[in-house]
């Protein structure tokens, strides 16, 4: 069995799991057939090959490092995001989601590792240990790997999603793609989904979604010109890289999320798809998240689905919070609408204000207490130079408190476990759960906080 050390599931559950063909473990592992060469998701409709003929891979980068091709069937690269390390020190954890997001894309090795605050050498020797590779070859893997969802889910151009993925030649892009894979990028073109669109793609989640309600959260809190929410949609105006960009997300179907965009520069493709699947929380299990809710507090959860609704970036929702400090969400939101409007740059688009907008700005066009606006020109000229620092820092700058850094955890992070129990109107809610505590929803506290709101929506 090829699963690192560590990990949370062992042979005998992945062969449970992919016998019964379990959609609850979709993502979190992949099975190899030796046979064939190829490796599936445990969801995938083939036939059940032999178990001395298989072998399990926590990570698609593992099967392709092993040898093997992705199914044409069930499309791994299509799988719900899912790591089920267990132990594994933060660093290493770190640095996989900035390769996901497509770091190595535009900046080197060295100065990864300089954010990380370590030496590349030692940066190299987490990935050997914990995955067998060099955090290059595991790059190049998920570059591969997001490209062929792109030939499926796009009617992108070949050489568009060559460049979108970080390759600087069509060349270099078909080489790679067809000795990795073992497959050419026409092969895989051929089998792709109907797509109405260019700029469109389909993202995979697995489990309930409320999308209903998180259309209603999102359309209460909406930015004027910024956001738009209709019935069934949410788009927006946002900054990506060194540019901009727009999207509309729709839930069409049952399995998954439909995206329509626009980008300046497609090479800050990859970084949207990382950032929209955190912000409607796609990645996560939320099958296993309900079930251990439901035996801590059971009739808590209402409704099935309720997913995290995120904010674009920490920075955004670091200002929510401060601006809706003490407050409803109908003045805070009429706070945000005149910082958005009043930095707007003329016959441009409307974007959320960068650290920068706001710290050099004249804040007296605000409607609040001075002391408020201070907290807040504060806030912006701390994140021109600390955007990446851990949230808890702020609590050292005067006016941001707990409540602040938990908001900005629960929406700009999607941090899985901020149960906000001294919330007044999850107050409310715990009066008639009173054996409900941190402990007993944990890591799950900030689904447990969304189903305490919802009880008194």
């Amino acid at each position: 069995m090829s699963i690192v050390a560590e990990a949370v599931l062992t042979q005998e559950q992945c062969q449970k799991a992919r016998l019964s063909r379990d959609a609850r473990f979709d993502g979190q592992f992949y099975v190899a057939v030796k046979t064939t060469g190829i490796f599936c998701r445990p969801i995938c409709p083939a036939n059940l090959p032999k178990e001395e003929n298989v072998e399990y891979f926590l990570n698609q980068a593992q099967a392709l490092q092993a040898g093997y091709r992705p199914c044409l069937r069930c499309r791994p690269d299509s799988a719900p995001s899912s790591w089920a390390w267990k132990g594994v020190e933060t660093t290493f954890i770190r640095a996989l989601s900035m390769i996901d997001s497509g770091e190595l894309q535009s900046h080197k090795l060295s100065e990864l590792s300089d954010r990380l605050g370590i030496s590349d050498r030692y940066l190299r020797q987490l990935f050997q240990t914990h995955l067998g590779m060099s955090p290059k070859q595991y790059a190049q893997y998920h570059q591969l790997m997001f490209a062929k969802q792109l030939l499926h889910n796009s009617k992108m151009s070949i050489t568009d999603i060559g460049f979108a993925c970080g390759f600087n030649s069509t060349r270099r892009f078909n080489d790679a793609f067809s000795k990795v894979l073992q497959l050419a990028p026409s092969q895989v073109r051929k089998e792709r989904a109907t797509i109405t669109a260019k700029n469109q793609l389909s993202l995979a989640f697995r489990g309930p979604f409320d999308w209903a309600h998180m259309l209603a959260f999102y359309r209460l809190r909406a930015i004027q010109e910024l956001e738009t929410v209709d019935d069934n949609s949410y788009a927006r105006h946002v900054r990506l890289g060194q540019g901009k960009g727009w999207f509309k997300a729709t839930k069409n179907s049952e399995t998954h999320l439909d995206v329509e965009f626009e980008l300046e520069s497609m090479t800050d493709l990859r970084q949207l798809v990382v950032k929209l699947r955190r912000l409607f929380d796609l990645d996560v299990d939320i099958v296993a998240v309900e079930t251990q809710i439901e035996q801590a507090a059971p009739g808590l959860i209402k409704t099935s689905g309720i997913r995290i609704p995120g904010v674009w970036n920490v920075w955004e929702a670091g200002v929510r919070a401060i601006l809706g400090q003490q407050v409803s969400i109908k003045a805070a939101i009429g706070q945000l609408n005149l910082l958005v409007a009043h930095l707007k740059q003329p016959d441009e688009s409307a974007v959320f204000p960068s650290p920068e907008q706001v710290a050099n700005a004249d804040l007296s066009f605000l409607r609040m207490p001075q002391s408020r606006k201070d907290t807040l020109s504060r806030f912006a000229q701390y994140m021109q130079d600390n955007f990446d620092e851990d949230v808890e820092h702020w609590l050292k700058l005067k006016g941001i408190g707990p409540w602040t850094v938990s908001y900005a955890r629960l929406r700009g992070l999607s941090d899985s476990n901020c149960f906000l129990d001294t919330d007044l109107v999850v107050k409310k809610a715990l009066a008639g759960y009173p054996q409900l505590n941190k402990q007993q929803v944990a890591p799950w506290g900030s689904y447990a906080t969304f189903h305490c709101w919802n009880q008194i929506t």
